[in-house]
């Protein structure tokens, strides 16, 4: 006789956080994809340095203003980012509520320099390989804080709305800040690439 085994499951919460979340898994899945993308244009930018007699190609060291302001900006971030993940793991609404606020505008601080660092570089993405690997890399770094950027604007607003308080919620906000310091923690090393190894 055949017997299937059955686990109840009845009294587990609906939602967990941090490593008891789905989405918590996927998030950190998405970030091993995301960090060999951003290893693999690190390795293209060292080869190329490697080959070229001269570094820079065709053009001296980008300007360090625009990229050192948004450096600043992502650094600093890391502060309110550490506090919003301990308030979702407190389910403290009121302060995930500020929290998500304050992230949302230390989110948008950055694209402003980004805009300027562009033609900080001081060279075209179409000029040579050393300025199609520096677009390369500024527009990847971009296309994350961007897309993190409405990730967090869209769960500002729920946070506001009666789904604020729903346990799942509070597990998104801290997927969000692990995210974000993803995006800080992966600037580090193109900030050096870019500004500072021309530079030695």
């Amino acid at each position: 006789m055949r017997h299937r085994a059955v686990l109840d499951v009845s009294d587990l919460p609906m939602h967990g956080l941090e490593a008891a979340s789905p989405t918590w898994w996927g998030t950190f899945g998405f970030m091993l994809l995301e960090g060999t993308g951003f290893a693999l244009v690190i390795a293209i930018y060292l080869y190329l340095l490697s080959l070229a007699p001269q570094w820079p190609i065709g053009a001296q060291p980008p300007r360090l203003g625009p990229g050192t302001i948004l450096t600043v900006i992502l650094v600093i971030s890391i502060v309110p980012n550490y506090w919003i993940l301990k308030w979702a793991r407190e389910r403290d609404l009121r302060k995930v509520r500020v929290g998500i606020v304050v992230m949302s505008l230390l989110g948008i601080a950055p694209i402003i320099p980004r805009a300027f660092e562009f033609p900080a570089l001081g060279i075209s993405w179409d000029s040579n390989a050393y300025g199609s690997i520096l677009w390369t890399m500024l527009g990847l770094h971009t296309t994350h804080i961007v897309t993190d950027v409405a990730d967090t604007l869209v769960l500002a607003a729920l946070m506001f709305t009666r789904h604020g308080d729903n346990p799942r919620r509070f597990g998104d906000v801290q997927d969000n800040a692990l995210y974000w310091n993803f995006v800080v923690l992966t600037w580090l090393p193109l900030y050096i690439c870019i500004y500072w190894l021309p530079r030695l």
